[in-house]
């Protein structure tokens, strides 16, 4: 059997949903039991990876996205300006400079970019699919033309196919149509010219099965499927967090003052008839001295640290942005069924109509479950587990089914018994007493109408004991035993399955931990308002505010926005209800975490700040969340929690430091250059202090961080960031005039002298500034990381015999006597012991604080 190739493939098959099945079958040299193991294997090798995987990191485009910047840019164009001015020596040694500095920028985001690959590979989707005649779980970027898959609720659609077989299929199509209500899928033959929404055979990869049982043969996979071209034509970034809004406002502040003052020195120097290259490489290596160039590698490399630290606990993070989300977040809304509970359920009892234990009803939910082939669920799980009817099923075989979807909430199924034929129709009490015309109560047969006040009653009080309660029905169908949607009508109630599902032993534990972080949780179900209310008295609330989903009907969005805050719990809320609560709440000022599962979660995982799921979710939940769960409990989201906020102090440390002494010295710098007869530092030197101070730097990602800092939810805050620049810039700057004073009135230097004196003050301030602008507490309280304390004594102890060195002289310095060295340290420690005491005054009084 030759494979086809994805090209000739994607020929052969154009407008597949009008082809004969046979013929296609025939094309693309399958059957419908599908492909043998080995084929599969050939014509992946042929075809290579025909999935939409992710794309590995390409090194030559990440290398030249360093030298993106203008400034950078413009400073290679003035070396190479230099060069052609015979000051070749000075060109060389700057433009190595700026080489080194770039080359350090793309080894960390080529490693954080790798660490990110390397984790969404742990979370990975796979799909059902036939091979050598089995059902197995295969990789979806593994998937090949001829294959025949078999998904079922829940399941994302890995490739556009064509159904083989589809009973009561409904497809989620909204991410290719932009319409949310489900399609329905059949395999009748829709015509080659058919608009997308006609083609009824035909599953698109980008979909996802609502319900139903389908088996289908993959015709397009990768770049060749509709959402694959779609994606090849328009890729949208995701929309930015409030990190990202906070970053970028940071870097256009930044941008505007530096524009400024390169403008005003070379326009002031060019007055004073200094020479124009020199002020020229001057005004830029400035501009590049106050440019945060390496923020954008700082920031990936502590996310991607921080991602690599939640990893190990359990917390796959799908976009490191989301990170910061994940520290702010002060509100987290879930479902309670394994989050709060155990998530396992338990068969507690099933009654007739009169409320009395019937081994009957119990064996009709077990038929139930037992023949239904939709998704797994945990009541058909707890009802499969019942062997002791195994015996009795055996009398019993399944002839159709409806399956269970989020519209109806019930599931039927016929057996037959001998000659006769019965449906069986479990699901939510409301849904089971709508299509039921009839009960039997004492022998006798009563109206549903009559008696439902009575069933309701019963359904309540046991609810109120913390029972899920479901209803099951049947009716004789003999004769006619293929059935649809219709077909439940008429039916005759038969009692209550009654399933709890316990609390988790230390749940009251997590959820007080939770609140020590600022999380309040809010939990949503579909449960009624009476589970709901017993399981918030069993946490110790003894008075939940409830708000049920029929009352949302009701309100406006600017009522909901007030009332969603006030709630504990909300109630009976219907899936497409959980997307509303989740943007009330978000109106209302909050940051919100939605952490879902299911079928139903996906539109509300979108719309919070971070969505998060779980590994064992449906592959549509994965998809839309931003962090991945690998066990779904409370107490690793809490501890990811801590490590998000973690990442987030660290990266406003580079932030802190970048703007304080690194500032000052800028702009300290660009003010000497106004009254010196020389520039206080040569481009180059401004260079390699810039270089030598961002060493330090990337081992921030690994520092130390109090334990005030992770307690509360923190969220970006550009006013606060704008006054720390201001108040720690000045007292940079003040500083940084006392060491020109001293160097020029009391050590009468000379011009290298100067200068000398001068690259070691301003960098070994930029060093030590950095251990104090790290914690809030005094620094000697706050033990720094260890690699980023002897980093900084490295980069420290190379400043201060780098001008007695032959390379030292290379970029114009010379050796120092002993009262300089003495001066300056001196100038250093009155600096930091000076920013200490501004930085608790700073904090004090500071009426924002990130």
């Amino acid at each position: 059997m030759k494979p086809p190739s994805e090209r000739t493939g994607a020929a052969e098959t154009k407008a597949f949903w009008s082809i004969p099945t046979a013929d296609l079958l025939t094309r693309l040299n399958s059957s419908p039991q599908g492909l043998t193991a080995a084929e599969s294997y050939k014509r992946l090798q042929a075809n290579g990876d025909t999935g939409m995987r992710r794309r590995d990191v390409v090194w030559p485009r990440l290398l030249l996205s360093q030298f993106k910047s203008p400034l950078v840019l413009l400073l290679i164009f003035a070396m190479g300006l230099s060069f052609f001015l015979g000051e070749t020596t000075d060109a060389l040694i700057v433009l190595s400079v700026v080489l080194m500095s770039s080359l350090l920028g793309f080894f960390q985001e080529f490693r954080a970019a790798n660490t990110v690959a390397s984790l969404l590979a742990i979370i990975k989707t796979s799909t059902t699919v036939v091979r050598d005649g089995k059902e197995v779980k295969v990789p979806a970027d593994q998937l090949v033309g001829g294959d025949v898959i078999v998904p079922s609720a829940g399941d994302a659609i890995p490739a556009d196919c064509v159904l083989l077989e589809a009973r009561d299929v409904f497809v989620d199509e909204a991410a290719l149509t932009g319409e949310s209500f489900p399609a329905e899928k059949s395999v009748a033959l829709a015509a080659a010219d058919a608009p997308f929404s006609a083609r009824s055979n035909a599953l698109f990869q980008g979909a996802h099965i609502v319900s139903g049982i389908a088996r289908a043969m993959v015709v397009n996979t990768g770049s060749q499927t509709e959402f694959g071209k779609i994606s090849q034509h328009l890729r949208r970034p995701p929309p930015e967090t409030e990190f990202e809004r906070g970053i970028r406002s940071f870097g256009n502040m930044i941008i505007y003052i530096t524009l400024i003052m390169v403008i005003a020195i070379l326009a002031i120097n060019a007055y004073l008839q200094k020479p124009v290259v020199d002020s020229f490489l001057f005004a830029l290596a400035l501009a590049v001295g106050l440019t945060p160039e390496l923020l954008p590698a700082i920031i990936s490399i502590t996310l991607a640290n921080g991602a690599q630290r939640m990893a190990k606990r359990k917390v796959i993070v799908k976009r490191l942005a989301a990170i910061q989300n994940f520290g702010s977040m002060n509100l987290l809304c879930s479902d309670k069924t394994g989050t709060l509970t155990e998530g396992v359920m338990r068969i507690r009892s099933a009654l007739d109509t009169e409320g009395k234990p019937n081994d009957d009803v119990l064996m009709l939910g077990y038929l139930n479950s037992k023949y239904q082939s939709g998704f797994v669920n945990p009541i058909d799980v707890a009802l499969r587990a019942l062997t002791q009817f195994d015996q009795k099923a055996g009398a019993f075989s399944k002839v159709d089914e409806v399956p269970y979807d989020f519209i109806r909430r019930r599931l039927s199924v016929v057996v037959s018994e001998g000659d006769k034929h019965t449906i069986i129709t479990k699901g939510a009490l409301k849904n089971i007493l709508d299509v039921c015309s009839t009960a039997v109560i004492g022998g006798t047969t009563r109206s549903i109408a009559e008696i439902r006040p009575q069933l309701e009653a019963l359904y309540e009080r046991q609810s109120t004991e913390g029972a899920r309660v479901l209803g099951i029905s049947t009716r004789d169908v003999t004769g006619d035993p293929t059935i649809n949607r219709d077909d439940e009508r008429d039916m005759v109630f038969k009692g209550f399955l009654l399933f709890e599902d316990p609390l988790k032993a230390d749940i009251k534990e997590t959820l007080t931990e939770l609140k020590q972080l600022g999380i309040t949780l809010k939990v949503i179900t579909g449960d009624n308002r009476h589970i709901a209310t017993s399981v918030s008295i069993q946490l110790g609330v003894a008075k939940p505010d409830v708000l049920v989903g029929g009352d949302l009907l009701h309100m406006t969005d600017e009522a909901l926005r007030v009332r969603a805050t006030r709630a504990d719990i909300f109630a009976e809320i219907e899936p497409n209800q959980k997307e509303r609560i989740i943007k009330a709440l978000r109106q209302a000022g909050n940051v919100v975490g939605y952490m879902g599962d299911g079928i139903n979660d996906a539109a509300a995982l979108h719309v919070a700040d971070v969505g998060i799921s779980v590994d064992s979710a449906v592959d549509v939940a994965k998809e839309a969340a931003d962090i991945v769960l690998l066990e779904r409990d409370l107490k690793v989201l809490a501890q990811g929690v801590r490590d998000g906020r973690t990442t987030f102090a660290n990266t406003l440390k580079y932030i802190c430091t970048t703007i304080s002494a690194n500032f000052g010295n800028m702009f300290s710098m660009a003010g000497a250059s106004l009254f010196l007869p020389f520039l206080p530092l040569l481009p180059k030197q401004i260079l390699l202090n810039n270089f030598l101070s961002d060493l330090p730097s990337m081992a921030i990602a690994t520092d130390n961080v109090d334990a005030e800092m992770v307690e509360h939810p923190r969220r970006w805050d550009i006013g606060f960031v704008r006054n720390f620049m201001i108040v720690f810039g000045l007292i940079s700057s003040v500083f940084d005039f006392v060491t020109f004073g001293s160097l020029l009135l009391i050590l009468h230097a000379d011009e290298s002298q100067f200068r000398t004196g001068w690259f070691i003050e301003s960098l070994m301030t930029e060093l030590f500034i950095t251990i104090v602008v790290r914690t809030r507490r005094p620094f000697v309280k706050s033990r720094p990381g260890t690699l980023l304390m002897a980093a900084v004594l490295v980069v420290a102890g190379t400043t201060i015999f780098l001008p007695n060195t032959g390379l030292g002289a290379v970029f114009g310095f010379v050796p120092l006597p002993a009262e300089f060295l003495v001066f300056l340290f001196c100038i250093t420690v009155l600096y930091l012991v000076a920013s200490e005491l501004a930085k608790a005054v700073f904090y004090r009084r500071s009426a924002h604080s990130i």
